[in-house]
């Protein structure tokens, strides 16, 4: 996975890193690489820190909610301290650099792995190599199915807030069964 997240990485980073003048040409592999480890961190520490949630709601979309995504935010951040710390950008710089390309990359990742007649990124292999190799054997496409479908209330595709609104008060929400229990 790895080496196609870099390639994914430096397909998108023309303007972010290799057109950079802050990012000296010689270190520009260097740079896709930590915006690669960045991401690939950010996935690992989700999963290794119970929010597995987040990684699956990532990537159950078609990328739209790749900005609001904690593993975006989080690598985001890892990226710009990376920048920071080893390229010597400063906060604006790297952040720029940062906010430009990971989500991005991450909404391309994302597309890839939906994409049926795409191969590059398969969503198992993702989940496999990020949780250390905790979900072989377990059908991840299966998992993200079953968590989409349980929590797509109104049935339009996607898990937002209108599906929140309906699982907490909606016929047979929560509030419903919590309300059952007191009469």
């Amino acid at each position: 996975m790895i080496q196609n997240l870099n390639n994914l990485v430096k397909e998108n980073a023309d303007e972010t890193i290799i057109s950079n003048p802050a990012i000296p040409n010689e270190r520009n592999e260097e740079a896709v690489k930590e915006a690669s480890a960045s991401i690939e961190d950010s996935l690992k520490n989700s999963l290794a820190g119970g929010n597995v949630g987040e990684v699956v709601t990532l990537f159950n979309g078609n990328g739209d909610n790749v900005n609001t995504s904690p593993v975006t935010q989080q690598a985001t951040g890892n990226f710009m301290d990376r920048l920071q710390k080893r390229f010597g950008l400063n906060f604006q710089q790297a952040a720029s650099v940062a906010n430009n390309l990971i989500p991005n990359v991450l909404k391309k990742l994302v597309r890839k792995t939906s994409d049926p007649a795409d191969t590059s990124f398969n969503i198992q292999d993702i989940f496999n190599e990020a949780s250390g190799g905790k979900t072989i054997g377990m059908s991840v496409q299966a998992m993200m199915n079953k968590f989409k479908t349980g929590m797509d209330k109104d049935r339009d595709g996607d898990v937002d807030f209108q599906d929140l609104k309906k699982f907490f008060t909606g016929s047979g929400g929560v509030v419903d069964k919590i309300k059952g229990l007191f009469k």
